[in-house]
């Protein structure tokens, strides 16, 4: 079996902290702790607290970005649609730190501010590729101004779903469930969709109830 190296078995630590108690509740200290290494063994690789943060945001932010790249010419179905939203889900879930507390840390971390707006607009740009494909079929009877509220509606449920969630799950916060975010991310695209989608969405929804 290939031994996993110092570095990322901090990173594996650190992610596992930061999303247990919060990123502000997370020292250098503890992670080697957690780690049974030495703090200078750590800070060998990552100099401070805030290295380790803009490494694992660099992983979010190739994940996501590779997530969001939706081919505008494709023919998207329902089914694409919801998991495509269990992928984006599964991947705020992997870094949900960043979300549960997004203001405080991107005020403490400047410097991943306009990387993550970068995100944002990449999340809205895709939720907008996918209705238009919705409109071009056929399954979404939608004018311009409302596609423009439902995109940003979307984007902000996506965003700030992890933290609603985690209000019922304070205890074990690793039993949050995406797929009830999968479910309301769909039901606001119910009312721009026909009869034969609206059941579709009505069959998905009894496996998130």
């Amino acid at each position: 079996m290939k031994k996993i190296k110092t570095r990322d078995r901090i990173l594996e630590a650190s992610l596992m902290l930061f999303n247990s108690i919060g990123e502000p509740n997370v020292t250098t200290l503890l992670i080697s702790d957690e780690l049974d290494i030495s703090p200078g063994n750590l800070y060998y690789h990552f100099k401070s607290k805030g290295d380790i943060v803009g490494e694992l945001f660099a992983s979010y932010e190739h994940e996501m970005h590779d997530l969001l790249a939706v081919p505008e010419d494709a023919d998207i179905s329902l089914d694409q649609q919801s998991f495509f939203l269990h992928l984006l889900f599964e991947t705020v879930a992997r870094y949900r730190f960043l979300y549960q507390d997004l203001v405080n840390v991107l005020s403490r971390y400047e410097q991943l501010q306009t990387r993550f707006r970068r995100i944002l607009k990449k999340k809205t740009s895709g939720f907008r590729t996918i209705c238009e494909s919705f409109r071009r079929q056929g399954i979404m009877e939608i004018t311009d101004g409302e596609l423009d509220a439902l995109c940003d509606q979307l984007t902000l449920t996506a965003c700030y779903w992890s933290s609603f969630d985690s209000l019922s799950h304070l205890e074990d916060r690793d039993s949050m469930d995406p797929g009830r975010g999968v479910y309301q991310m769909m039901y606001l695209l119910q009312p721009y969709l026909g009869p034969e989608e609206k059941e579709q969405i009505y069959l998905m929804s009894r496996d998130y109830l």
